[in-house]
């Protein structure tokens, strides 16, 4: 097991390139199953989780090859049972779902892992699923789906969720949906750009897709598929968690291939602070400078298009050491404030209640040995340390690996003092 030590004090500076985005990655890997044609998938990241996907594809059936962030893959005949001991290491596994039942009539899937932020149901997968026609069971730890007889048929859907819009499990029935009989509208999709850019996969291998990125996407079933070659869009999170950095310990950062019009709310909270952004016309590089007399904020997070829960906890290291107070309150999971209490450890002025986190910036952290929770606790760790006087150790690295791409050689490149050393 790894940790990464992080010497505080380093002034980041030059460039780096931002990887393909996770979170549409995943799903698009699972999509694949649908069809029984070569797909070729390019800017897929190198990173545990999309490994695991990789993984449970090929113990489906799938014959894959993987080289420098493409990955070809060629489903000629597969399973319907997902492996557990797989399925059980990442909550998105649970994607497999939607596409198995599509193409064979069942899906047998192991309820998923991954990080532990809080309640993360998938009812709405498995409604979703059953106004399609498909019956569920649990057995041993494992949901069974099944297709009815005549195959699955279109429906109307809702989605909406206690906390908003689900994004996996519109992914799921939106899969399912695309050999389903007739026309399925679900309403209250989530309209993140991973779910569009699943969508662009799958109307690529032939799908009939319409509204995917608003709150009404439309399936009209098809009998086939094709092969597709698809570009994943850049990541937003592992954007944003760049630019908290350059505002942290940044003088002029560059960050190549991003997209710009998915990160809206994000640059906007960093520009209310007082920090500038300066964006080539195209939208796909940024330059951070760290502004003079940086100030607090207040964020809230909502589904896409709002600001997103995935980079509350970076933020909260950011306001750490920004004068004045600053307040973080997450809607969408409310539980997801493991960090506070390690940063807390580092010096930081933190009070958490209720699910909103008061923060009131201090001059200086001091290093500490922390411990990470999550994918993104470990990044607003990493980030703290960068703030921080003396070397910060950070604990359960494999958090960290999960979600963001070789972060510490990108770091490096930044001309930050981090290590990557053995437990």
């Amino acid at each position: 097991m790894d940790k990464l030590l992080v010497h505080g004090g380093a002034t980041l500076r030059g460039s780096i390139n931002i990887s393909g985005s996770k979170n549409a990655s995943l799903p698009i890997l699972a999509a694949s199953l649908l069809t029984d044609q070569e797909v070729i998938i390019r800017r897929v990241p190198d990173v545990s989780d999309t490994n695991y996907m990789v993984q449970i594809i090929s113990a489906l059936g799938g014959e894959i090859e993987r080289s420098s962030g493409t990955v070809r893959i060629h489903n000629k005949t597969i399973s319907d049972t997902a492996p557990y001991d797989l399925v059980r290491r990442m909550r998105a596994s649970i994607c497999v779902m939607g596409p198995l039942l599509a193409r064979t009539g069942r899906a047998v899937v192991s309820l998923p892992g991954g990080c532990i932020i809080g309640d993360r149901p998938v009812d709405l997968h498995l409604r979703g699923l059953e106004a399609l026609g498909a019956t569920t069971e649990f057995d041993s730890g494992n949901i069974i789906i099944t297709a009815p007889k005549g195959g699955l048929k279109g429906a109307e859907i809702n989605l909406r969720g206690t906390h908003g819009p689900t994004v996996l499990g519109t992914d799921n029935v939106m899969m399912a949906a695309v050999f389903a009989e007739g026309t399925t509208v679900i309403e209250s999709a989530a309209a993140e750009p991973e779910v569009e850019d699943l969508a662009n996969f799958l109307n690529g291998l032939g799908a009939k897709i319409e509204g995917a990125g608003t709150r009404r996407i439309t399936i009209q079933g098809v009998t086939s598929l094709r092969g597709v070659e698809h570009t994943v869009i850049p990541d937003r999170i592992e954007a944003g968690t760049f630019m908290a950095a350059a505002v942290i310990a940044g003088e002029g950062v560059t960050l190549n291939r991003i997209c710009r019009e998915h990160m809206t709310a994000i640059t906007k909270v960093f520009e209310d602070c007082g920090h500038r952004l300066a964006f080539n016309e195209a939208g796909d590089r940024v330059t951070i400078h760290r502004g003079e007399n940086p100030v607090g904020a207040e964020i809230v997070t909502s589904p896409y298009p709002g600001y997103p829960t995935d980079m509350q906890a970076q933020m909260t290291a950011v306001f750490a050491t920004t004068p004045g107070i600053s307040v973080v309150k997450d809607t969408i999971f409310p539980q997801r404030f493991m960090h506070c209490a390690e940063m807390k450890r580092m010096g930081a002025d933190i009070k958490v209640d209720a699910g909103t986190a008061i923060i009131k910036g201090v001059k200086e952290l001091s290093a500490a040995p922390v411990m990470a929770s999550d994918l993104r606790a470990s990044a607003a760790l990493v980030l703290a340390g960068l703030a921080a006087k003396g070397t910060t150790t950070i604990s359960r690295l494999y958090h960290i690996d999960r979600g963001y791409e070789h972060i510490d050689e990108k770091l490096l490149q930044l001309s930050a003092h981090v290590e990557r050393v053995k437990e």
